[in-house]
């Protein structure tokens, strides 16, 4: 059985934002999101652009640059409540540089960010980065997209 999801799905200032909406339908949002986790949750998703992507990761992380996705997981018990960030930019960009469609790398990233928000962490070890990824791409599989590394 699915959990359940209370979902906030934001678009932030960007220029060109029709092809985000687009790949991005709410209701795909919600599957995508309550495959990858195993409780209940209440997440914020934001689409935003480079210079919002820009300051939420230098403030929050020391990194000046615009990355993929951030997570700000807050609980994770009993209800998982976390704000996933995506950029815009660097999603389009990576997706046509990596030869994905715009939804499939969406798709992956909020499974990513997802499983981020209930503990999981590749940056602690090979071991754990393997058994991270191994779960995404069998979440993914269960979608229907292909495997994204």
């Amino acid at each position: 059985m699915l959990n359940q999801l209370t979902l906030s799905l934001q678009f932030g200032q960007m220029a060109d934002a029709a092809p985000h909406r687009v790949a991005l339908p709410r209701h795909h949002v919600t599957r995508w999101l309550r495959h990858a986790l195993e409780r209940d949750a209440e997440i914020t998703v934001r689409i935003v652009g480079a210079e919002e992507g820009q300051m939420l990761n230098r403030d929050y992380r020391q990194k000046d640059y615009a990355t993929n996705v951030l997570t700000f997981d807050y609980t994770q018990e009993p209800l998982v409540t976390a704000d996933l960030v995506l950029c815009a930019p660097v999603v389009a960009k990576e997706a046509h540089e990596q030869g994905k469609t715009l939804q499939a790398h969406y798709a992956h990233l909020l499974v990513h960010g997802a499983l981020h928000a209930q503990g999981w962490d590749h940056e602690t070890s090979e071991q754990d980065a393997q058994a991270m990824e191994a779960h995404e791409v069998e979440i993914l599989a269960r979608l229907g997209f292909n495997n994204p590394y």
